[in-house]
């Protein structure tokens, strides 16, 4: 069928309309893209992933008002004063101790002075020895150590990176005795969740030799 004059003028119009509203299309999308934020914005309150390193998972530390506070993060109190001597480096200490997953359901690894509770039952387990200096420790147990005297207990707050090198309980002292604390203490450090590795330790000095 021959189109007439009119006809064109309806098809030309409609494809004009088309054309335009194409257009408007585009520059509505391109409008969008300038304002939407790049694909690295950071979401506010939150902070990139490599920022994370070595924060214990972003978390914020938990601070206690009646403990001391060092420069290396190391919370410490002083659930007993001692009267003894007190250790210099190089000398040999002889404590004993007890261990806790405090930021994770406050769980023992390790029990001072007679076994506590069906998972250390046992005889009175052996003090543990080392030489102040030798690194043997972990870095918060000889920093808290060093500062007390015989007869003392101290109970210490441990950070992860005060506490065992690359989350192996095998790299340093001290270590459970049990294998119900070595799997304990192993669980939370190995896991590779966002549980908080966060560990406490009463500490008593027995004896210091120089």
């Amino acid at each position: 069928m021959k189109r007439t004059p009119a006809d064109e003028e309806v098809c030309g119009l409609a494809s004009l309309q088309r054309r335009q509203a194409l257009l408007g299309a585009a520059a509505a999308g391109a409008a969008l893209l300038t304002l939407a934020p790049p694909a690295h914005a950071e979401v506010k309150g939150y902070e990139p992933m490599s920022a994370l390193k070595g924060k214990d998972y972003g978390k914020e530390r938990q601070r206690y008002s009646d403990y001391v506070r060092t420069p290396s993060g190391l919370q410490y109190q002083d659930l007993r004063p001692g009267e003894g001597p007190a250790p210099k480096p190089g000398s040999t200490v002889t404590v004993d101790w007890d261990g806790y997953t405090i930021g994770y359901y406050g769980r023992p690894f390790e029990a001072r002075n007679k076994a506590k509770g069906g998972s250390f039952v046992g005889d009175n387990k052996d003090f543990f020895r080392f030489r102040l200096g030798e690194r043997s420790v972990i870095p918060a147990f000889e920093e808290a150590v060093q500062t007390m005297k015989v007869g003392g207990i101290r109970r210490i707050i441990v950070p992860v990176e005060l506490g065992y090198p690359n989350n192996d309980m095998n790299a340093l002292g001290p270590r459970p005795l049990t294998f119900s604390g070595q799997r304990a203490l192993d669980f939370v450090l190995r896991n590779q969740g966002l549980i908080d590795k966060t560990l406490l330790f009463d500490i008593e000095l027995i004896n210091v030799q120089p």
